[in-house]
C-alpha cells in the first residue's frame, strides 16, 4: 500500500512538472517598426481629385520667375533637398535675388505653403500681386507675415497697429491672434483662404489667426491707417483690391525655406 502511495505521488510530480513546462510561451520579441518616410512635394490622390496643384516640384523652379522680371532670378534662391531656398544676404528688402512671383494669377483660392525660418529671419507670403505699381524693388501685395517675432525689430513696429508686422499677421494692418509657433529652424505651414465672396483667413499650423473682408468699409480703414494709403500703393487702383493676382515668396535678405506648395482655386 506505501509503494502504490509513493508512485501515485511520484506520478503526479512528474506530470505536474511535464505540464508545467509545456504550459510556458515562448514569446517572440518585438520588430521596431520601420520609420515612415516623409513625403513632401507630392499630391496625395485625393488632394487631386479635390483640386489641388503643385506650385513648387521639389526639384526646380518651373513655376516661378523674378517679380518685374522675365526669367528666375540668377542668384539669390536655390533648390536644395525638396526646398525652396531664398539666401541671407544682410537683410534688406528685395536687393539681392529679389522676390518671385508664380506664373498664374489667382483670384478665390486656398494656399497652403510650408516655411522654416532661421533666427532673426524675415519674409512673407504675398498675394494679389499684380506687380502693375512699379518696375523694381519688392512687389505689392497683401502679405501673410514671416517672422522671428523674438529676434527681427520688424515685430515691434507698426503704422497704426500694434503687433501687425508680426507672424502670420496681415502685414501692418492686422494682428495675429492664437499663434502655434513649432519654432526656429522647424518647419511651420502657413494657409491663406480667399472665398469668393472676399472673406480672407489667415491660418498657421491649423489654428487660424485672423480673418477679414477684402474690399469691406473695415478693409479700407484697415489700408488708410497702413503704410498702404501711400499714393505709391494705390495708383494701379485701391490697394489690396484686384481681382486676380499671383502669388509672392519674399526675398527679405534672410535664408528662408519653403516647400510643399500648393494651391486650390475656390469657386
Amino acid at each position: 500500500m506505501k509503494a502504490l502511495f509513493t508512485m501515485a505521488v511520484l506520478s503526479t510530480a512528474v506530470l505536474c512538472s511535464c505540464g508545467g513546462k509545456n504550459s510556458q510561451k515562448t514569446e517572440k520579441p518585438v520588430e521596431a517598426a520601420a520609420p515612415v518616410a516623409e513625403v513632401v512635394n507630392q499630391l496625395t490622390d485625393q488632394e487631386k481629385a479635390d483640386g489641388w496643384v503643385l506650385l513648387f516640384d521639389g526639384k526646380t523652379t518651373n513655376g516661378w520667375r523674378g517679380a518685374h522680371k522675365d526669367a528666375f532670378p540668377e542668384h539669390g534662391w536655390s533648390v536644395k533637398d525638396g526646398q525652396l531656398i531664398v539666401h541671407k544676404s544682410g537683410g534688406a528688402e528685395s536687393t539681392n535675388g529679389g522676390d518671385i512671383v508664380s506664373n498664374g494669377q489667382y483670384s478665390a483660392f486656398e494656399l497652403s505653403v510650408d516655411f522654416k525660418i532661421t533666427e532673426g529671419a524675415n519674409s512673407g507670403i504675398k498675394y494679389f500681386v499684380t506687380e502693375k505699381e512699379k518696375q523694381k524693388g519688392s512687389a505689392y501685395g497683401l502679405e501673410f507675415q514671416i517672422l522671428d517675432n523674438e529676434k527681427h525689430p520688424d515685430a515691434k513696429l507698426y503704422t497704426t497697429y500694434p503687433g501687425s508686422r508680426t507672424l502670420a499677421s496681415l502685414y501692418d494692418m492686422k494682428k495675429s491672434e492664437n499663434i502655434n509657433f513649432n519654432g526656429i529652424g522647424e518647419w511651420n505651414t502657413a494657409v491663406v483662404k480667399v472665398f469668393p465672396n472676399n472673406h480672407v483667413e489667415h491660418w498657421l499650423n491649423g489654428v487660424k489667426v485672423l480673418e477679414y473682408e477684402r474690399g469691406s468699409a473695415e478693409f479700407k480703414e484697415l489700408v488708410k491707417n497702413s503704410k498702404y494709403a501711400a499714393p505709391s500703393y494705390n495708383e494701379a487702383g485701391p490697394f489690396g483690391e484686384a481681382k486676380a493676382g499671383h502669388i509672392l515668396l519674399q526675398d527679405h535678405g534672410d535664408e528662408v525655406a519653403f516647400r510643399n506648395i500648393k494651391i486650390k482655386e475656390l469657386n
